[in-house]
């Protein structure tokens, strides 16, 4: 039934989004220079606050690519169907313009912004269609499997845009060896926590429908 909710919010959001904004699709080797040439201000950071009522999210800035901007912390507003929405805390890399007042940022959804688990742009939407042109649902595994391949995507485009802002950030200044270096490990043992779960998802699964197989044989 979880999964069943999921399946509807997730198709909700991407059918209500879609019609709504039209973005270009991101090219992994060029979205970095793309949000680059867009934003205002970009930087690594850690969502902290949030607030779903009123659509505002307070970000602690942990790395500053691009920009002027001194306080550690600032905040975002999202009023359209085009802005980007976080439902959770955590570490994200944003690119955003800023208002004249230079008080709040906002966010496009068309911009390459993600957190570690959801990646740039709309989600894809899990399920398939058969020779009918029906849809055909996930189960409950093939779901679980789904969600992890796709934050095993996300992670992957998020150490990935990180380093090429660090790049970008190297060319203009220099930035602490320290720092990367610590990220990069971290950044590793959750590839490979994910990676390996997501080996052990696909191993159970083979096996149950190998198991389900023999049954119907019997």
């Amino acid at each position: 039934m979880r999964f069943k909710k999921y399946l509807l919010i997730l198709l909700l959001f991407y059918y209500g989004n879609s019609f709504a904004c039209k973005c270009r699709e991101f090219e992994k080797e060029i979205m970095v220079e793309r949000g680059l040439e867009s934003a205002d201000i970009v930087f690594y950071g850690e969502l902290i606050k949030l607030d779903t009522i009123s659509n505002t999210y307070a970000f602690k800035i942990i790395e500053l690519f691009k920009g002027n901007y001194e306080p550690k912390t600032i905040t975002s507003f999202s009023e359209s169907n085009c802005d980007f929405y976080f439902n959770e805390k955590g570490l994200c890399i944003i690119y955003a313009n800023i208002n004249k007042n230079k008080t709040l940022i906002n966010i496009s959804a068309c911009s390459p912004s993600q957190s570690m688990d959801f990646g740039p742009g709309f989600p894809p939407i899990p399920f398939e269609f058969d020779s009918a042109g029906k849809t055909v649902p996930k189960n409950e595994i093939e779901m679980k499997l789904f969600d992890l391949e796709n934050k095993n995507k996300s992670l992957s485009t998020f150490i990935y845009q990180l380093e090429k802002l660090r790049q970008y950030k190297l060319a203009q200044n220099t930035i602490t060896t320290q720092m990367k270096n610590d990220f990069s490990d971290k950044a590793l043992i959750i590839s490979l926590i994910v990676n390996a779960i997501l080996l052990l998802t696909i191993i159970f699964l083979i096996v149950s429908k190998k198991t389900s197989n023999n049954r119907i044989t019997k």
